[in-house]
């Protein structure tokens, strides 16, 4: 990636926790990141962009996952605090685009779902088989653990229900409520009931993706070509227009083809002379 300028990594160093005095250490701290960028990554490491819980706990810029996870006490505790998240239901977590885990904070929930949710009319010409076997016990039962899911819904095979429960979970129909760890399981449950809301909420897919834009310019301060469509899985095209809908509107400005900044006005500015929702609470104290 092309480097950015030192006020623009600050920024970000800010807004995705990549500072030691800012790490995220506790559940209600990793909720208060997610709710102030929007969206994150659960694992996502600095080599991809975009915020991330994981980096967040690590509190620095080069946090990169190691390849033995399991002895490693970042990975690890980033992992407990999403269990600890999906369980409390204040934030949308699943595995969506391109199957990233990926947390959403409530005001993004409707936006993210024009872009890729499926509507009810549009399942079963969307859907697998699979799927639609695993929705269809999932409404029956409403919540249930994922041993009991693959006997209510027949779809006994192991890697056809891993690859039905992604394609759910990518479509924004289902969502993990919890984590039982004796023995090992998730318990699965439909995501209209969890945040019935905002996932009936009707948002044209222009306004979506201009606030999913919105979500990523105002914590990343500047983007460089493709870096919006890698963060979220929107295609390029599709991202530009976002950002260019965002210049338009005063809210960026185009320094460069495929470049956005950031525009901050007066009114927009912490303490610290970054975005109020980037300010670390004992900075707006």
């Amino acid at each position: 990636m092309e480097s950015l300028p030192l006020e623009i990594e600050e920024h970000r160093d800010r807004c995705w926790r990549r500072d030691e005095s800012l790490r995220v250490d506790s559940v209600a701290d990793a909720e208060r990141f997610i709710e102030h960028v929007g969206f994150a990554g659960c694992l996502a490491d600095t080599r991809r962009p975009g915020p991330s819980l994981y980096v967040a706990v690590c509190g620095r810029r080069d946090a990169v996952m190691p390849r033995n996870v399991q002895k490693d006490e970042e990975a690890s505790q980033a992992w407990l605090l999403k269990d600890e998240i999906l369980g409390r239901g204040r934030l949308y977590y699943a595995k969506l685009t391109r199957g990233r885990a990926t947390f959403v904070a409530p005001r993004l929930i409707a936006s993210f779902h024009a872009v890729w949710g499926i509507r009810r009319a549009e399942e079963k010409r969307r859907l697998s088989p699979p799927a639609l076997a695993l929705l269809r016990a999932l409404r029956r039962e409403w919540e249930i653990a994922t041993i009991d899911l693959r006997k209510a819904s027949g779809v006994a095979d192991r890697p056809a229900f891993t690859r039905a429960m992604d394609e759910l979970q990518a479509s924004m129909l289902v969502v993990p409520s919890a984590v039982v760890y004796r023995p090992f399981t998730y318990i699965w449950t439909l995501a209209v009931g969890r945040f019935p809301d905002e996932l009936r909420q009707r948002v044209a897919r222009p306004d979506a993706v201009r606030e999913i834009a919105r979500a990523f310019l105002a914590s990343a301060g500047m983007t460089i070509p493709g870096e919006l469509a890698r963060a979220t899985g929107l295609s390029r095209a599709e991202a530009g227009l976002g950002n260019r809908a965002l210049v338009a509107e005063g809210f960026a400005t185009m320094p460069a083809r495929g470049v956005y900044r950031l525009v901050l006005g007066p009114t927009s500015r912490g303490r610290s002379g970054f975005p109020e929702a980037c300010e670390s609470p004992r900075n707006r104290n």
